[in-house]
Parts: C-alpha cells; structure tokens; sequence
C-alpha cells in the first residue's frame, strides 16, 4: 500500500524496530504472507503498527498485526480471545485483543504461533463472508 497522510509502508515499522527487531518483524510478515498470500497490509506509523487482514478494515476485517515494543515485537491479534491456544501463548486481558511477544527467531518459527495465525486468518474469512 502506498504512503499517504494516513498510512505507512513497512518500512516505517522497520525504522522503529531497529537492527536487532527488524528481522522478527521481517520474520512475522513473512509467516503472514506465507498463510495468507492476498493479505492486505496497512501500516500507522504513529502507532508503530503493520496491520494484516482480509480487507483493509481494521477492527473488522484484520486478524493481526505487528506492533515493536522496547525489546520485543508483539504479533496481536484483533479478535485472539476468541482463538484456540492450547500452547498458552497468547497474553492479554482485554475483551477481544491479545497478543505473543516475540524475543527472538525461535518465536518466528514456533509452530504455535503459526497455528494461531491460520486460526485467526480462517475467523476473520468466515466472518466477514458470513456478513
């Protein structure tokens, strides 16, 4: 997506993250892109987030998004109360959001996580078609 007054490019994320986090956040785009390879990316830069959905409408049709934190990246989920974690990964006390924080590339690579993205991914499908 390009820049506008609004939105970013995930390279603003990246210049949050810096040397150490940018790989996790190339990392978890990655995985995204793998699961779901028509997803749709907006990026607030003020917010330090990249967004991923089904369709560009954040609360309704996004399922992730990757947020740099000062030593970790969270990989959140929009709706991850609802979502199976048998692994226990998933943090977060809130009505519908939670999130993994991820300090390194064995989280990148934990298949949990990617368990909870197609989780999250096939929610937001049904849901928004079901709609």
């Amino acid at each position: 997506m390009d820049a506008d007054e609004t939105h970013g490019r995930f390279e603003d994320v990246l210049g949050q993250a810096g040397p150490r986090l940018g790989p996790l956040c190339k990392g978890l785009r990655k995985l995204v892109a793998s699961l779901d390879p028509d997803f749709v990316e907006v990026v607030w830069p003020r917010q330090g987030i990249a967004s991923y959905g089904v369709g560009p409408r954040k609360l309704s049709e996004h399922y992730a998004y990757i947020s740099v934190q000062g030593s970790y990246v969270n990989l959140g989920f929009y709706h991850g109360a609802s979502l199976r974690d048998p692994a226990g990964l998933l943090e977060g006390t809130g009505k519908r959001l939670r999130h993994v924080k991820v300090r390194d590339a064995s989280g990148v690579r934990n298949p949990a996580i990617a368990a909870l993205l197609r989780a999250a991914i096939a929610d937001r499908e049904r849901n928004v078609h079901a709609a």
